[in-house]
């Protein structure tokens, strides 16, 4: 069993500390900050097998009655990222970057809190009833973003004629919903947006979708494992046409039928039925939705319609661009978002195991929403969460093992102020430097095994009388002297 060092040993050390909490199980922990100030990272574990175990007499007059240990997790579906999984998000991070380098893209960055306005639209969307939404200190109506492509909008209304198009921009953002969680769905993400304003043809979706491909390829994922389903909102806008459905309805229609495998078909039936659209018209929406041929579409709607001849070229630049196993067409893909007006797409696994990977399209007409002037525009958000667990599923998680270049350890006390400066001259090298103090060398060399460290630089006194250090190579346990001079 553990415990915890005495009370009167703890005011000892430090007497300034004031106790704020405490468990009284079989496990206890004594938690403590300066008494000027506390927050959840100013908790501390302690434990000792030698010690005496704090009774609750004395945690009572401590801390006085009835405190509690601060809730130590996060908000439910939030994360913390401790260095193992810090080390994945900036592993992930840089390949979302390296992509985005490749393809000739800038980045940018926008505030995590924006005003409400930007996302509350009237098209009954799902993601209007997730929003973490107040009202700040100054009455303002603000919103911790569900999504980026608004704020990229707004970024681009505000930079006006100072840029020239086309713009190719990219960002990798948090973003915040209210939603069920399932496997790959949190409250919180983090997101990749690849944006491109300004090229009105089909080119600008084939660059977004060579950049999905090219990030699969880069984790070790291939057209076996992941597929990207591939549509157009004009399907659906000529299945309408052809029954005479107002226009008006059909940003609705669209947020229902994206419903499509996530509730039944009698119940999209019934939500477009009570939108006023007829029963043979919501038959021949399904029965449209239905087709995963691009063929079957074109003896729908025939060859002369936008929908079928942007598609046709789209599969044709896949072809060129050497992806065109990646991709498939589906129908049914329409995306919930009400501004896509064009070529949406989605990445899935092939598994059918998890939600969609990665999704976006071709959105016009978005800018005039916010009283701008619209630019052709298309793009896409690709989350953290389910290529994680794609990833975990495939055995491609990389070993990102925690490594340091160096660490130097003085044997005497007296060379401490020797040490800090051999490491501080390493660390102006660029190499990575623990430097360790305080403990006993077998201490030293488990610490070098478990952070991966490459040598170990013992500072002792002979050695430092001839002007050097003794080396251990870590990994081929080979020991010489070197210099100080001649240190690298």
């Amino acid at each position: 069993m553990s415990a915890v060092p005495s009370l009167r040993h703890l005011l000892l050390l430090r007497p300034r500390l004031r106790f704020i909490a405490l468990s009284t199980s079989s496990s206890p922990f004594l938690s403590y900050a300066p008494s000027h100030h506390f927050s959840p990272s100013s908790l501390r574990v302690l434990s000792s097998s030698s010690s005496p175990t704090l009774t609750q007499e004395e945690a009572d007059e401590a801390v006085g009655k009835g405190s509690s240990l601060i809730d130590v997790n996060p908000p439910r579906g939030t994360r913390d990222f401790p260095p193992d999984d810090m080390r994945l998000r900036s592993w992930l991070f840089q390949n979302f970057r390296e992509v985005s380098r490749i393809l000739s893209f800038e980045e940018v960055d926008f505030p995590v809190l924006e005003s409400e306005a930007l996302f509350i639209r009237k098209a009954g969307e799902e993601i209007t009833q997730q929003l973490y939404n107040f009202e700040d200190k100054g009455g303002r109506r603000v919103v911790l973003r569900p999504e980026i492509t608004p704020s990229l909008a707004r970024l681009v209304i505000k930079q006006g004629k100072s840029v020239s198009l086309p713009l190719k921009w990219f960002t990798i953002g948090q973003c915040w919903r209210y939603e069920r969680m399932t496997r790959g769905r949190r409250r919180e993400h983090y997101q990749w947006n690849m944006d491109i304003f300004g090229v009105s043809k089909v080119r600008g979706e084939a660059e977004l979708i060579q950049a999905i491909v090219l990030l699969f390829e880069r984790l070790g994922i291939n057209s076996s494992d992941v597929g990207i389903r591939v549509s157009s909102r004009k399907v659906l806008q000529a299945v309408l046409q052809m029954y005479a459905i107002p226009e008006n309805l059909f940003t609705q229609v669209c947020v229902i039928v994206d419903k499509l495998g996530k509730i039944t078909k009698e119940e999209i039936e019934k939500e477009l039925l009570s939108l006023g659209v007829s029963i043979q018209a919501v038959n021949g929406i399904i029965e449209v939705l239905s087709l995963k041929s691009l063929s079957k579409l074109e003896e729908v709607l025939g060859s002369e319609g936008e929908a079928v001849s942007e598609l046709k070229k789209l599969f044709s630049l896949a072809k060129s661009y050497g992806y065109a196993d990646w991709i498939c067409f589906d129908a049914s893909v329409v995306r919930g978002l009400a501004y896509y007006t064009g070529i949406v797409f989605e990445a899935f696994d092939r598994e059918g195991k998890l939600r969609a990977i990665c999704g976006g399209g071709r959105y016009d007409r978005l800018l005039s929403t916010f009283g701008s002037e619209d630019i052709p525009a298309c793009g896409f958000g690709f989350g953290d969460a389910v290529i994680v667990e794609l990833l975990k599923d495939k055995g491609l998680l990389p070993d990102l093992a925690h490594k340091v270049d160096d660490i130097v350890f003085p044997l005497d006390e007296v060379l401490d102020g020797t040490a800090s400066r051999i490491a501080s001259s390493l660390r102006k090298k660029g190499r990575s430097v623990d430097l360790v103090e305080d403990k006993r060398l077998k201490w030293v060399f488990k610490h070098a095994e478990r952070i991966g460290a490459s040598r170990l630089i013992l500072v002792g006194n002979s050695e430092w009388e001839r002007g050097a250090v003794r080396v251990k190579n870590l990994s081929t346990r080979e020991e010489f002297e070197v210099k100080i001079d001649e240190l690298i």
